[in-house]
């Protein structure tokens, strides 16, 4: 369908029939078309949607603003839908997974078996997010969008036999490797270590991250002089797993760990131990660890996290949206990749009401990738009436999300580029940008 035609029949200047016959339909389409694509819709359904965030534990910094931004998401979408079809079409129940997986099972199975959700949003802790996957969406088969966690284990996990889990977030076999280049001299003139060592926490975030890292890292010439676990739950001395990790004197240090343990652990590294060499991962993107440390120590230090392209026009969209809704721009890692992940629910929704079908785990999945990856015309953040729209008109779309594509491959997996970031004596800040053409494998 000719963009031109779409537009001029979303504002009225032509009518449904000559709509399309634009299309290249007959007589007998156009009646067909009036029972499917043009139905009197009724009020819709409205589809609870379960999500996860950590509002306590070693994650809880992160959970107020991916609830901020999931609310934002749907009350743009609901509003659209409003107009489109004649009601809200979701609703979303977000509970407290802790960043503990016991907890994380718990909420979730609450989400599914009590408030009966076809679809979970869940979650910041690959950790927690694997427990949940395999606890409780594959056997309930439901439907679970992934916004934030980065472990590589995410794609692969074997008891996903229907399909049903995706991420619109990249996986730390992107981060891991970038994390090395850096590391390794190969980003940023000047910036370069022959030795490394890294103290991550013992869930699959820190264990995927670590040894993507470690392997690329050395096969750049480096070498990795020890990894050292933590436990999950904080604790208050991480002495002896520091005498470890620094044991034969690495030139650099990378705390693969959530802020829980960051604030505790590098302060000791500094107090204890005199050391303050080190380069960060995505989890310690952290105002509570800029806090914590100042900016006076931390002015300089280097990081890496999966990022959107700020120069992408929807990104611009949903930070002027997110700053207009609460008064200052999204402050945190992975907001983007929350938004992604429920705009991408949303559409589901809305195609199969548009199709007519019961909204189940299924037929959502079933409308995932139809309504994210191309072909398809391009839909943007907050464009929702004009996706809604071409639903009801039988037009395909292909939404182009906050973070960037949303174009989910076999896996339900997506690439976003990765960010180096610094801290600076004031905050935090972008030093540049490898998008996904630019990473290699390994």
């Amino acid at each position: 369908m000719g963009k031109e035609i779409f537009e001029q029949f979303q504002r009225g200047r032509i009518t449904r029939r000559d709509f399309l016959k634009g299309l290249g339909l007959g007589v007998g389409t156009i009646a067909l078309s009036g029972l499917v694509g043009f139905r009197s819709f009724g009020k819709p359904p409205v589809t609870k949607v379960g999500a996860t965030f950590p509002f306590t534990g070693t994650g809880g910094e992160f959970g107020p603003v991916y609830r901020n931004t999931a609310e934002l998401c749907v009350k743009q979408i609901n509003e659209a839908a409003n107009e489109v079809f004649g009601g809200p079409i979701m609703e979303i129940i977000i509970e407290d997974d802790a960043t503990t997986p016991s907890i994380g099972v718990d909420r979730a199975r609450k989400l599914v078996e009590v408030d009966g959700v076809p679809v979970l949003i869940s979650t910041w802790s690959s950790g927690v997010t694997i427990a949940i996957a395999e606890s409780v969406t594959m056997p309930a088969k439901i439907l679970h969008i992934v916004p934030i966690a980065t472990s590589p284990l995410i794609a692969v996990l074997p008891a996903d036999t229907d399909d049903l889990l995706f991420r619109t977030d990249g996986s730390d076999a992107l981060q891991g490797v970038v994390a090395a280049q850096l590391a390794a001299g190969e980003i940023i003139p000047g910036y370069k270590f022959k030795t490394a060592a890294t103290i991550y926490v013992n869930n699959p975030y820190g264990q995927g991250l670590s040894n993507v890292f470690s392997r690329s890292f050395q096969l750049r010439g480096g070498i990795v002089t020890a990894q050292v676990p933590i436990p999950d739950e904080p604790k208050p001395t991480y002495t002896s797993e520091l005498a470890l990790a620094l044991k034969d004197k690495p030139e650099v240090l990378l705390p693969m760990v959530y802020p829980g343990h960051g604030t505790v652990l590098l302060s000791e590294s500094r107090d204890i131990f005199g050391y303050t060499s080190w380069q960060f991962c995505d989890a310690l993107k952290s105002l509570e660890v800029f806090n914590a440390l100042g900016g006076a120590l931390l002015d300089g230090k280097l990081g890496t996290v999966q990022a959107a392209d700020y120069e992408r026009a929807s990104f611009q969209r949903f930070a002027e949206d997110y700053k207009a809704a609460y008064g200052a721009p999204p402050p945190y890692p992975y907001m983007d990749t929350t938004y992604d992940a429920v705009a991408a629910a949303g559409l589901a929704i809305a195609k199969a009401i548009a199709d007519g079908v019961a909204i189940t785990p299924f037929n959502l999945r079933d409308r995932l990738r139809p309504t994210c990856n191309p072909p398809g015309e391009v839909v943007g953040v907050g464009e929702f009436l004009k996706a809604f729209q071409m639903m009801k008109a039988g037009v395909d779309i292909n939404f182009s999300g906050a973070a960037g594509e949303v174009d989910f491959d076999q896996f339900g997996e997506v690439v976003t580029p990765i960010e180096i970031w610094k801290f600076t004596k004031t905050g935090i800040e972008r030093v540049t940008l490898r998008r996904a053409d630019e990473i290699p494998t390994e």
